[in-house]
């Protein structure tokens, strides 16, 4: 009888073992493929930090600048003096792959409307990302500000939403691979010191050839309310540059009504869904409604609409290309422009698919809210 329990014990032991050897072969196999990446031949990487100088330049996480979806960011100072942002990914991302999508997109471009990334971290299952420091923060606080201070001129939107243009247009043509960042929004926008806007968090990024026009996503990716249909609805049509096309336009509503786009806290109800009730307005020859706003002002705003309704186009091959965008910012004559054809207005006049990837994601519509869908299986980006 003691040996009979004797032996149930040393199995039980060994049995045990050899789920906590599996565990931990599976954690160090995510790191591993993080370094072999990271260590590889074919990427211009940025400098590389230990973990112990990144609590160092951080004064021990003590300034924390920010909370997302995929980490937190704490202000930080190198040893030559400039400002920082450190980002500090969150334990939950076992894999790595966002951390890896983020070090190879972006550390191998550079636009003045595109956030420089200056080092990163991997030591185990700590990772950080370290950014030019951005001392306005981000668009978001004030396209929806909470104090006075945070206002911008209509001038100045108008100025950021041309370069945001400009960062997303290099993405989609200015490297020898096509970036598509699929999570353009106005968090994602990084103000500095002049508040000209950089394009920042390559987390959900995808790289592929310029002469490929679809590209293959096995989940959908991205924040819901700015997020393209065609993520979600498979019958739309196939997935492309064009998703971050759609993106732009529901961030250029935003910056132009200065409120989110669906909004059900509003006096009037027509207003409830901000680009149903703007394209109603243009298309009955009516004035938008702007508070202190010169005609200049409220041409300005019209052409950025007018632009934001053909982005926001349901079917993506009637959406402009980037490039097309700046040439349309850039007319000068607001009549000029061709109005856009009415776009899909609200959440129930999206097309039903059962086997839509949305219904897998348990998503309702992407209208509904601002939180991010990642998808759990990112691929690696390469070269």
């Amino acid at each position: 009888m003691y040996i009979t329990l004797g032996r149930f014990s040393l199995g039980l032991l060994f049995l045990i073992s050899i789920v906590v050897y599996k565990i931990r072969r599976r954690h160090l196999s995510a790191y591993d493929t993080i370094e072999d990446y990271l260590s590889g031949p074919n990427n211009l990487m940025p400098i590389r930090y230990s973990y112990f100088e990144i609590k160092r330049m951080t004064n021990n996480f003590k300034h924390k600048l920010g909370e997302g979806g995929y980490g937190t960011v704490f202000k930080g100072t190198l040893r030559s003096g400039p400002f920082v942002a450190v980002k500090m990914l969150g334990k939950s991302k076992a894999t790595g792959q966002e951390f890896i999508s983020e070090v190879a997109t972006i550390g191998r471009i550079h636009h003045t409307n595109v956030v420089r990334l200056i080092g990163f971290c991997v030591e185990g299952s700590k990772r950080a990302l370290l950014y030019e420091f951005m001392p306005n923060g981000s668009l978001d606080k004030y396209i929806f500000p909470k104090e006075e201070n945070f206002s911008l001129s209509h001038e100045k939107m108008f100025e950021i939403s041309l370069g945001v243009a400009r960062g997303i247009d290099y993405l989609h043509r200015g490297c020898d691979m096509r970036i598509l960042h699929f999570d353009i929004k106005s968090h994602n926008i990084l103000l500095d010191e002049n508040f000209s806007p950089k394009v920042s968090d390559f987390g959900l990024a995808k790289l592929y050839p310029v002469e490929d026009s679809l590209v293959s996503l096995t989940a959908a990716r991205g924040t819901m309310g700015y997020m393209a249909p065609e993520l979600c609805y498979k019958n739309i049509g196939g997935i492309s540059h064009k998703a971050d096309v759609y993106s732009f336009g529901m961030l250029l509503m935003e910056m132009v009504g200065r409120r989110k786009n669906l909004n059900p806290f509003v006096e009037q109800l027509s207003q409830i869904y901000f680009p149903s009730w703007v394209y109603e307005q243009l298309k009955d020859g009516k004035d938008i409604d702007m508070d202190d706003a010169t005609e200049e002002e409220k041409k300005v705003s019209k052409k950025m609409i007018i632009v934001a309704l053909w982005c926001i186009q349901m079917n993506p091959s009637e959406r402009p290309s980037m490039k097309k965008v700046m040439e349309m910012l850039e007319e000068e004559d607001v009549e000029l422009l061709e109005m856009a054809p009415k776009p899909f207005l609200s959440p129930d006049e999206l097309p039903t698919d059962e086997n839509s990837i949305a219904d897998a994601q348990n998503v309702e519509s992407p209208l509904l809210s601002d939180n991010p869908v990642s998808s759990s299986n990112l691929e690696v980006c390469e070269n």
